[in-house]
């Protein structure tokens, strides 16, 4: 079966950050899931199949490399689509108790799926969806942060308001 792992997140938007770590992933493990939630916790600024879109496009180029969408536990969906991996991104100190605690629980209910943390590459070190959407929300320029189908999506998004 090989080493399969997933990406989890909400991934509103895709970011320059979620590629490099997404393709980081694939040199790892043999095959990546980049799982969207839907959240139904948060407000995503993307409706789910607008993010599975985007990422997808992103990730095009990538041949080992899946994107699906996903509600309930994380370690259910892992369970069902046979990975034994979650990839998790850490930004700064700030990232790690949150993670530590989620990867923790993850691990609580289920022992088979382990928890590997990535850290990003330098430049990208800053880079977070939710900074990117009030950026973009105020008329900045994201096109250094995001693939330019994602900058068109949030240019869109934005001048309908």
């Amino acid at each position: 079966m090989g080493s399969r792992a997933m990406y989890p997140g909400t991934f509103d938007p895709f970011t320059n950050g979620h590629n490099d770590l997404v393709r980081r992933a694939c040199r790892i493990f043999d095959h990546v899931v980049v799982a969207v939630a839907a959240n139904p916790n948060k407000t995503p600024l993307f409706p789910l199949e607008q993010r599975l879109e985007l990422a997808r496009h992103v990730l095009r180029d990538v041949p080992n490399v899946e994107v699906a969408g996903y509600t309930g536990l994380t370690v259910n969906f892992a369970h069902e689509h046979g990975l034994n991996a979650v990839v998790r991104g850490l930004r700064a100190v700030s990232d790690f108790e949150f993670e530590f605690q989620l990867a923790t629980m993850n691990r609580h209910l289920s022992d088979s799926v382990e928890t590997v943390f990535l850290t990003p590459t330098e430049k990208f070190n800053f880079v977070s969806s939710t900074l990117i959407r009030e950026i973009a929300s105020l008329g900045g320029d994201v096109d250094e942060f995001v693939d330019p189908k994602v900058a068109a999506a949030l240019r869109a998004r934005f001048q309908k308001k």
